[in-house]
């Protein structure tokens, strides 16, 4: 039920801030705090859904909606917002730390008053989107100055070029002049046409005009003392960064190296677009506060440092699986494994839950499609829908057409390619549904593209599974849930010990999965640099990712002459 907010007065530097208050006062206290060029309004969405177990405070910042306005440029100073943030919180909670979330400009003064000495003692954490620490940016910054290599030339471009309001703003008359004669009156097609936003009542708000001009001071003021001589602004505060993937406006590379700063810091990300975050999604947004809030409230420090980030790696047992979960857990993640063999499962679990969040695992034969949808289901019931799915489950399998059997095709293709088309089928659909957005990392091999007369179905089944990524991506990348592809090569795990060998004796079967162990063993790959690649690839969103140097190479050969990989399929290469 929609209630209309409590109204109160808060003084602080000698200006009045209209605070509005929804929710339980005894409830955890959370601080919602707007951006530019909004008012509180913006949160009535998230508000709304967080009142049902919180107090919820919000206030137009100085300058905007019914608060008033400074006298000169230095009232819209940094230190003089942050100093307005903790007057609010000592009024509307004064015995207890709130929790402060905040977007765009609402972000950058909060950062202001995080990183403020002594902030957790008032703060007791921040969810901040949009809006990164003008500190923290200048040393990113001199950072890419000092060390001007592509890729970091490229993020300066990219920034630069998302950025050019900012220049704008710093003219004299420009911005002020286009706010006044129309860009005010055509900002709900902005919304509409930019930032996916359904247009509706109330807002934008009335003031749009009068607010948008008095805030170009907030740049004027900060932006060039801030970026020109940055400070060290460290945070003891728990920190939820939400990056935005359609933010048209600040680049998700601003947030490499927060951890510097914020090292009690979790990351998620919400499929959106900087304005849609709040206007169209704000019960995912308000979900992602509570779960982070709980956590930070319950004193539980590990899952609150994870809170964003929970990751599914099938065929987690073993081999690149088990690898690919303890580097997962190492990075911070809550993980979930399941394997068809539940002791080594287990032990994977305990083995990631020593170097990270309490992991869990579950017995699950990637082939039943029944028992995958279940374990879908079981996990979004007990730790909610996976940021990440790691389709890793297979086995291997050597003869040529001829030799193999009707029932070692369907025994290889059960696992290696109905088992990932399970896996993206039920966890796809729930990560599409949640609308956050995710990645789903399918683990093919170099012989989806390397034909061999002597691999056809274990060939067959791993270039299925590329294709399959494909498709997926394509038809995935509008719920902003990216797909990648992992090529191993000639890796060191056990399927060389498990493989099976078509139109041989259980003897000679023995001693060709010993042969092959061997030479496995004497290449020396380790899964731990193949799960390394799958990270690397959930973190930047590479598609297709050949790992060893001979998986590059048949890849750079398969685009360069095919005709000749064709030829070499005719060597009993196993």
């Amino acid at each position: 039920m929609t209630t209309t907010p409590r109204r109160r007065t808060v003084h602080s530097g000698g200006l009045p801030l209209a605070v509005f208050e929804e929710g339980d006062p005894a409830g955890p206290t959370v601080l919602l705090v707007h951006g530019y060029p909004d008012t509180h309004a913006v949160w009535d969405d998230v508000a709304a859904d967080l009142a049902r177990d919180h107090h919820v405070v919000r206030y137009d910042v100085r300058g905007a909606g019914e608060s008033g306005v400074p006298a000169a440029r230095e009232g819209y100073r940094l230190e003089q917002l942050a100093a307005d943030l903790f007057a609010v919180a000592d009024v509307v909670s004064p015995d207890r730390p709130v929790h402060v979330v905040a977007h765009d400009w609402g972000s950058l003064q909060s950062w202001e008053a995080v990183t403020a000495p002594g902030a957790e003692q008032r703060l007791a954490s921040y969810t901040t989107m949009s809006g990164p620490c003008l500190d923290h940016m200048g040393h990113w910054l001199r950072h890419r100055l000092r060390r001007p290599t592509p890729r970091h030339l490229g993020q300066l471009l990219s920034q630069g070029v998302h950025s050019w309001y900012i220049t704008a703003f710093h003219l004299p008359y420009l911005a002020p002049g286009l706010w006044r004669l129309g860009l005010a009156r055509a900002w709900p097609r902005v919304l509409r046409d930019l930032e996916e936003v359904t247009p509706r009542p109330g807002h934008p708000q009335p003031t749009l005009r009068r607010d948008a001009v008095r805030g170009i001071e907030l740049y004027r003021a900060n932006m060039r003392p801030a970026l020109r001589n940055p400070r060290e602004r460290p945070t003891e505060v728990p920190v939820q960064l939400i990056t935005l993937t359609k933010d048209h406006y600040v680049g998700a590379f601003l947030s490499e190296g927060l951890e510097r700063w914020a090292p009690r810091l979790t990351r998620r990300s919400l499929h959106a677009t900087h304005w849609s975050a709040l206007l169209e999604k704000g019960s995912t947004v308000a979900a992602m506060v509570r779960e982070f809030t709980a956590a930070v409230d319950a004193g539980r420090a590990a899952e609150a440092a994870a809170a964003g980030r929970l990751v599914v790696v099938t065929g987690g047992g073993s081999g690149i699986g088990r690898a690919t979960a303890l580097a997962f857990a190492e990075d911070g993640a809550r993980v979930v494994v399941c394997d068809v063999d539940l002791a080594a499962a287990e032990r994977t679990a305990e083995l990631a839950s020593l170097i990270g969040p309490v992991a869990h695992a579950y017995q699950v034969d990637v082939s039943d499609g029944d028992a995958v949808d279940a374990f879908a289901k079981e996990v979004a019931a007990d730790h909610g829908v996976p940021d990440v799915v790691v389709n890793n489950a297979g086995i291997g399998h050597s003869g040529t057409f001829l030799q193999t059997t009707a029932k070692e095709w369907q025994r290889v293709l059960d696992v290696n390619l109905w088992g990932v088309i399970h896996g993206c089928r039920a966890f796809g659909t729930l990560m599409a549904d949640r609308g956050a957005g995710g990645h789903i990392v399918n683990v093919s091999s170099a012989a989806a593209y390397l034909p061999s007369k002597a691999l056809t179905a274990y060939a067959t089944s791993k270039a299925a599974v590329f294709m399959l990524s494909d498709c997926l991506r394509a038809e995935l990348a509008g719920h902003g849930i990216g797909v990648s592809t992992i090529c191993p090569g000639i890796v060191n795990t056990n399927i060389t010990r498990t493989s099976t060998f078509s139109a041989t004796t259980a003897a000679e079967q023995a001693a060709k999965q010993a042969r092959a162990a061997r030479l496995y063993a004497r290449r020396g790959f380790p899964p731990e640099k193949v799960a390394a690649a799958i990270l690397d690839a959930v973190r930047t969103g590479r598609p297709v990712v050949p790992v060893t140097p001979e998986a590059r190479a048949a890849r750079f050969l398969s685009r360069l002459s095919p005709g000749l990989l064709r030829l070499a399929a005719r060597l009993n290469v196993t």
